[in-house]
């Protein structure tokens, strides 16, 4: 399968498993109607209607599409990393318990990793 071709900005984030900073990427305050998919192969991974405002300042989503997020336990043992289940491209992390909504689950993404598709 070919994949899109990552800018050094990208590469650092999804190949590398960095973190953009709070407030700075493109899609923590976006509103449209559609579906966020993955930068690096264009898998849909989050509906809009799973997003939410939780004021950390990355897109928060409290589901994933079926089998397109999967879950790591961070080598530290204190996080759980979330990847695209297709091309293992590093998504940001998962938390659970917090309580933001009525699932108690904030999947904290970095804008880097997505793109999106307006609903027509």
């Amino acid at each position: 399968m070919k994949y899109k071709q990552l800018n050094e900005e990208e590469r650092r984030v999804i190949l590398d498993k960095g973190t953009e900073f709070a407030f700075s990427g493109k899609y923590w305050d976006f509103k449209e109607d559609g579906t966020y998919i993955c930068k690096q192969c264009r898998t849909p991974l989050f509906s809009s209607d799973a997003k939410f405002d939780s004021g950390t300042g990355w897109p928060s989503f409290d589901d994933a599409i079926d089998g397109a997020v999967k879950e790591i336990l961070d080598s530290d043992g204190r996080r759980v990393e979330i990847v695209c289940a297709n091309c293992g491209g590093h998504l940001g992390h998962v938390f659970k318990g917090e309580g933001f909504t009525k699932k108690s689950v904030r999947h904290c993404v970095n804008s880097i990793s997505l793109d999106f598709i307006p609903k027509k």
